[in-house]
């Protein structure tokens, strides 16, 4: 298994086909997921092996979004089934792969501990500081590519309920995240009362 390789193949590959339109779906989207997936994996303490199937799912969770962008995981699934047996890696580890990917699809779905690495991973900004800019980048995304047109009233509302009935699912990251996340929750709502 070759994760450099696999690595610098889709990031050259993002650097030249993904739009700037992607604001949020950007390769600084897909290296914090990378970083987040590798913190979150240290803390849990997988294994050697596993650490570099969780990364190669962060690198590839998003790929897809060259292609198109509704149904981009599958697209990414796509893409790893094409590039990875290059990179040395068995059509085992990229079903697994492939698992991990597509449970990063909203509602997240996730069943194994790998899974659930990746999902708390892709969405480990809502419990950060940097949540109101990174959100505001994916509103910024959606209205540049007329995937749904909100205002900002709107887009509180959607967030209040996102945030919500989002869940981390690792136990790493309910104690780095989940307070920061209630916090980021509390401060829409006082700015909806405002």
């Amino acid at each position: 298994m070759d994760f450099i390789g696999a690595k610098n193949h889709i990031l050259n590959r993002m650097k030249k086909e993904l739009g700037p339109q992607l604001q949020y779906h950007s390769i600084e989207h897909t290296m914090d997921v990378l970083n987040s997936a590798i913190t979150i994996a240290e803390l849990e303490g997988i294994s050697k092996y596993e650490l570099e199937l969780v990364k190669t799912g962060a690198m590839y969770h998003d790929a897809g979004i060259m292609e198109t962008y509704i149904g981009h995981e599958e697209a990414s699934v796509e893409i790893i089934n094409k590039a990875l047996p290059r990179f040395g890696y068995t059509k085992k580890e990229i079903e697994l792969i492939s698992s991990m990917i597509l449970t990063t699809k909203l509602p997240q779905n996730a069943s194994s501990f790998l899974e659930q690495i990746i999902c708390d991973a892709d969405l480990d900004y809502l419990g950060r500081d940097n949540f109101f800019m990174t959100s505001h980048k994916l509103l910024y995304e959606w209205k540049s590519l007329d995937i749904r047109s909100l205002n900002l009233t709107q887009w509180y509302e959607l967030q209040i309920e996102f945030l919500s009935t989002h869940k981390f699912l690792t136990k790493s990251s309910i104690a780095m995240r989940q307070k920061k996340k209630s916090q980021n929750l509390q401060e829409i709502r006082e700015l909806m009362r405002s």
